[in-house]
C-alpha cells in the first residue's frame, strides 16, 4: 500500500529494486563470460588474468593472458593450443586431441616437465597407447639422500598390504578410515585413501612426525603411486635420461629463440579466435625460419 505523505520514500524504494535488478543481470552477464575461469580483463574478456614470469615491473603483477602450449620435434613446432587457464596440467588432454587432429595419430612417445604430471593425464596417456615420459612433482627431489633417509615422511613410510595400513616410526598402525573423493577442474574423479594412527599421544617424535592436533592422518593416492612407480622406472632408465635431457633442448630453445631472438613476447590482437590465428602464424613463421637457415 502506497503512503502518499512518502513519496520520496517510495520513489527511493522503486529505484532500489532496479538497481538490484541492473545488478543481478550485470553478474549474470560477468559469470556467462567467466565460465569456469576466476578472472577475465576488460580490454578482452577471452583473456585471464596470469602471473607472467617475465614482469618489467618486478612485483608480480598479474596480467591478461593465454597460455600458449607447443609440441615440438627437433625444434619444429608440430602442433600448438591457446588456453584460457594457467594450469599446464589441466591442457594436456585438449593439446594431445589437437595434435590427434592434425596429424592423424596420437603420438607414440611424449616427454614433458612435472607441469604436466598427474593421474589424470597418466591415465589418459596410458588409455591412448602413448608412452609417457611425464615427470611428477618432486621426481628430482626424492632422488636425493634426504629424502631417502627422512622416516617421517609419507612416501617412506612402511605399508601392509595383507592389513591395509601403515606403519609410523615408532612402530604404531595407521589404519585406513575413509576415501576422499575430489573432482578435478576437467571432471575426472579421482579417489584418495586417509589412514589415521591410533594414538600419538606421549609419542617422543611428535613434534617431527605429526605437526597437526590430534592423531597423525596421511592421504595415500594409489593410482597415482602406481603410476609414479611406472615413470620413475622410465624416466630412470637409459631411454628416459636421454629424453630428459632432450626435452629443455627441444621445446625451451623455442621458447627461448621466439621470445629472446625474435624479441615476441605478447601477443599483439586480442580474442581467443584472433590469438590463436596469431600464434599459427608465428609457429609458421618459426618452422619456416629453421628450413632457412638450413639452406
Amino acid at each position: 500500500m502506497i503512503d502518499p505523505n512518502h513519496p520520496v520514500r517510495v520513489i527511493n524504494q522503486v529505484i532500489d529494486s532496479l538497481d538490484i535488478d541492473i545488478l543481478i543481470r550485470k553478474y549474470e552477464q560477468q559469470e556467462k563470460i567467466l565460465g569456469n575461469r576466476n578472472s577475465y580483463s576488460k580490454t578482452d574478456p577471452d583473456a585471464t588474468f596470469m602471473r607472467m614470469k617475465e614482469d618489467h615491473m618486478l612485483n608480480g603483477q598479474l596480467k591478461p593472458g593465454y597460455n600458449l602450449q607447443i609440441s615440438t620435434e627437433n625444434q619444429y613446432i608440430i602442433g600448438y593450443t591457446i588456453h584460457q587457464t594457467t594450469n599446464d596440467t589441466t591442457t594436456l588432454q585438449a593439446h594431445i586431441e589437437s595434435l590427434n587432429d592434425n596429424l592423424g595419430k596420437m603420438p607414440d612417445t611424449l616427454v614433458a616437465d612435472a607441469g604436466y604430471g598427474s593421474e589424470e593425464n597418466y591415465e589418459y596417456l596410458e588409455n591412448n597407447d602413448v608412452e609417457a615420459f611425464v615427470k611428477y612433482q618432486y621426481f628430482h627431489k626424492e632422488q636425493s639422500k634426504k629424502w631417502k633417509d627422512d622416516p617421517y615422511r609419507t612416501d617412506n613410510l612402511p605399508y601392509d598390504e595383507k592389513d591395509d595400513s601403515y606403519t609410523c616410526p615408532m612402530g604404531r598402525k595407521m589404519d585406513f578410515i575413509r576415501e576422499k573423493v575430489r573432482i578435478t577442474d576437467n571432471g575426472f574423479r579421482q579417489v584418495n585413501r586417509l589412514y589415521q594412527a591410533q594414538n600419538c599421544n606421549g609419542c617422543p617424535v611428535r613434534e617431527a612426525c605429526n605437526k597437526c592436533k590430534g592423531n597423525r592422518r596421511i592421504e595415500i593416492n594409489p593410482k597415482l603411486n602406481h603410476y609414479k612407480s611406472i615413470i620413475r622406472e622410465r624416466l630412470s632408465s637409459e631411454r628416459g635420461i636421454k629424453y630428459r635431457s632432450q626435452r629443455p633442448v627441444d621445446v625451451e630453445a623455442v621458447f627461448g629463440i621466439i621470445k629472446g631472438n625474435k624479441n615476441y613476447r605478447k601477443f599483439l590482437l586480442r580474442g581467443l579466435e584472433k590469438v590463436e590465428i596469431e600464434a599459427g602464424l608465428l609457429a609458421l613463421a618459426h618452422n619456416l625460419s629453421k628450413i632457412a637457415s638450413r639452406n
